[in-house]
């Protein structure tokens, strides 16, 4: 580190660098303001006198914790602000220089909420990030001294959006191995739990990376048709920590694919759908999901959505030659050095499981300028899945001659892509308005 005011000052090392040790550091009232991984992978909260700032020094003010996910923080001058997840519930807490903190108090039970741009150190506000899944993007400022949130901008929706129309909740669901995972539902009121409506159940569950209960206003037009919409929080993202996240890779990875087919069923089990009526959709190694959970529970769903889909796992982890596949042995694991994580791969690999007997209708896409699940993946799993497949459900596959990963970059050709796959799913499920 180096002083800001002293150009010429020699630089203090805090901390070696290490693989596998993350930190995050702030500095208010000459001391540094660490969240580090050093001691528990969901992190504690340490400080340190910035004139001796070595990690030895280092002293723990919260101890990390099994239940509470520490993931950012910033100084001011008479507060700190730490944006944490507890038990898969995101908050924001505001924590005085004495330890003293208390929570945010959102307008809602379940949300996703940030720390916002906040330029000056001594401001005696925060600004924060929020929605949920009926409340669009919006800012707040909130004065720790009053305890207030003050609205400053809400996103606007040209088409007109009523929120009290919609309700969101938040449900656990027991998992075949006990382990319980959070699922963030959004419905129109009024809808009646008689399992006459239909469903669209979303995941992706890689990486660690974490699908929060946000706004979508594409997701409005599925609403207003009496669909329910459900975001699995599945292991292999952070949702509940980050041990959610090893608990979902490497040997562990089919428990991602058992949580999203637990969780249907469960959603079954208690009316909010039939078994057969519920549209699936997953991108990239979310797209591999889906590839697995069609493979382990066709009777499950109206309609499939693989978007660019890492669906030949084994083949392209034995392909060193591919950029992007030796840095992915770390997710999946090294089928060419080990048989273990082979027969592993071999075993789960949707590709690789095909088998003659009756899938779902399904819409695959790709890109031909995508290295990271390159263009033949979801050919190869068109083509094999058409060859073997006993029924004359719908397999389409497109693929976008001019684009990536990420789809269409272009305001109006994402909007096409998303008019795409809901007209196919509305298609899969008989409705035509």
């Amino acid at each position: 580190v180096l002083p800001a005011n002293n150009v010429f000052a020699e630089p203090t090392r805090m901390v070696s660098r290490e693989a596998g040790f993350t930190q995050s550091i702030d500095h208010a009232h000459q001391h540094f303001y660490i969240l580090a991984n050093d001691t528990h992978k969901n992190f504690r909260l340490a400080r340190v006198n910035d004139q001796n700032p070595a990690h030895e020094n280092w002293q723990t003010l919260e101890e990390g914790s099994d239940k509470v996910y520490l993931l950012g923080l910033q100084t001011f001058d008479s507060f700190i602000a730490l944006k944490a997840r507890d038990s898969g519930l995101e908050n924001i807490r505001i924590r005085d220089y004495r330890g003293d903190q208390h929570k945010i108090a959102f307008p809602e039970s379940v949300f996703s909420a940030s720390i916002g741009v906040n330029r000056q150190f001594n401001q005696d506000f925060l600004r924060v990030g929020y929605e949920s899944m009926i409340t669009p993007e919006t800012v707040f400022d909130y004065t720790p001294g009053k305890r207030s949130l003050l609205t400053r901008k809400v996103q606007k929706i040209p088409s007109g959006y009523d929120k009290s129309q919609y309700q969101t909740e938040r449900v656990m669901v027991k998992a075949r191995d006990g382990v319980m995972v959070p699922v963030s539902l959004v419905y129109k009121k009024g809808f009646i739990r008689d399992g006459s409506h239909p469903m669209h159940l979303y995941a992706y569950g890689a990486y660690s990376a974490t699908v929060t209960p946000g706004f979508s206003t594409t997701r409005l037009s599925l609403l207003d048709r009496g669909f329910s919409f459900a975001i699995a929080h599945v292991r292999g993202g952070s949702m509940m920590g980050y041990q959610w996240y090893l608990d979902g890779k490497l040997e562990k990875r089919t428990n991602t694919f058992n949580d999203f087919v637990d969780v249907a069923k469960s959603m079954v089990q208690q009316n909010y759908v039939t078994a057969g009526n519920i549209s699936a959709s997953g991108r990239s190694a979310g797209g591999e999901l889906m590839g697995a959970v069609t493979i382990q529970a066709p009777e499950l769903w109206r309609s499939v959505t693989l978007g660019v889909p890492f669906v030949d796992v084994l083949n392209t982890m034995l392909d060193a030659s591919l950029p992007l596949t030796p840095p992915e042995w770390k997710e999946w694991g090294n089928p060419i050095d080990s048989a273990e994580a082979f027969d592993l791969i071999r075993s789960y690999s949707p590709y690789d499981n095909i088998v003659a007997r009756e899938y779902p209708p399904m819409m695959v896409t790709g890109g031909v300028n995508d290295p990271p699940v390159t263009y033949w993946e979801p050919a190869k799993w068109t083509a094999k899945m058409r060859s073997t497949k006993t029924d004359d459900n719908l397999l389409v596959m497109r693929i976008n001659m001019g684009a990536g990963h990420f789809a269409n970059s272009g305001r109006y050709g994402r909007l096409r892509d998303y008019a795409e796959e809901f007209a196919f799913m509305l298609l899969a499920h008989g409705i035509k308005k």
